[in-house]
């Protein structure tokens, strides 16, 4: 998203101000929400700007993916603009301001932290963990919360919150014994769905069974990496990004040979990503 350019703001505010700190920042937002501000800015709302955070919060993704630093600092900025554009939204309600947050925060990192900020020991990194969500729990009983899968947001991407909810269950004894009971489930799942697209000749396919066993399979592959200690998230996203860079190779090679890829014959497009697969592990492409 591009905003107003500074010098547009407000005058006499941007000739005062000290670029580079977190009040100046502060500051350009109250401009843009203030009576000779920007019109976008100021009929924005809490929800609409949650949702403006989340593409943000993508754009970093990609952004540390790529090993840009200049790309991570850019898209940082963008996303502390946001959360102070919403801190600053809450605060014309006079229901928080930064220093509340910042409040807050602090005393629940030093909380959770009791081997580092006070006396309790810890071994290794797995220590802290287990640690961390105990002190979580106690928290939720504190405030009343009935399920360990309550603080887990609904609005999370789909893959993301199956590993979470999956890694909450099983942090309460709610798990396989080991890899390989998940790996038959796996299997046991595949057939299920199997059955589901063969099914009978003489029926037509229930198109909501069959997601739900396709769901399953899915659900299931979850649990699989998150027992061999990988994010699915991060997985699948690797496994697209290979399949993107190979794919446009591909069409490359076409433009190149002045052929429009779709009309290449399936054996030559065969042939092309084979290519491809061979330059990948050479590095040029």
């Amino acid at each position: 998203m591009e905003y107003t350019q500074l010098n547009s703001i407000n005058h006499n505010v941007a000739n005062n101000l000290s670029i580079g700190t977190i009040s100046s920042l502060i500051k350009i937002i109250e401009a843009l929400r203030g009576e000779n501000g920007c019109p976008w800015d100021k009929k924005q709302t809490s929800h609409s700007m949650a949702v403006y955070l989340i593409e943000e919060m993508y754009e970093l993704t990609d952004a540390i993916s790529s090993d840009d630093p200049e790309a991570v600092c850019e898209e940082l900025g963008d996303v502390l603009f946001h959360l102070l554009f919403i801190v600053t939204l809450f605060r014309e309600k006079n229901q928080f301001n930064l220093s509340n947050v910042l409040e807050r925060i602090s005393k629940k990192m030093i909380r959770r932290h009791p081997h580092v900020f006070g006396d309790k020991q810890v071994k290794n990194a797995e220590d802290v963990r287990r640690q961390w969500h105990k002190i979580k729990q106690e928290e939720r009983r504190e405030k009343r919360v009935t399920s360990v899968l309550d603080s887990i947001p609904a609005s999370l991407p789909a893959l993301m919150r199956s590993y979470r909810i999956s890694e909450r269950a099983a942090r309460m004894g709610f798990d396989w014994d080991d890899i390989r009971g998940v790996m038959r489930k796996v299997e046991e799942e595949w057939q299920e769905f199997k059955c589901e697209i063969t099914g009978s000749p003489d029926e037509p396919l229930n198109p909501e069974a069959v997601a739900m066993e396709f769901g399953d399979i899915l659900f299931t592959l979850v649990n699989v990496a998150r027992f061999v200690g990988i994010h699915p998230e991060t997985a699948l996203s690797k496994a697209t990004r290979k399949f993107e860079k190979r794919f446009k190779y591909m069409e490359r090679i076409c433009t190149t040979d002045g052929k429009a890829f779709e009309s290449v014959p399936r054996k030559q497009k065969e042939h092309l990503w084979n290519k491809a697969k061979t330059q990948e592990l050479k590095n040029q492409i």
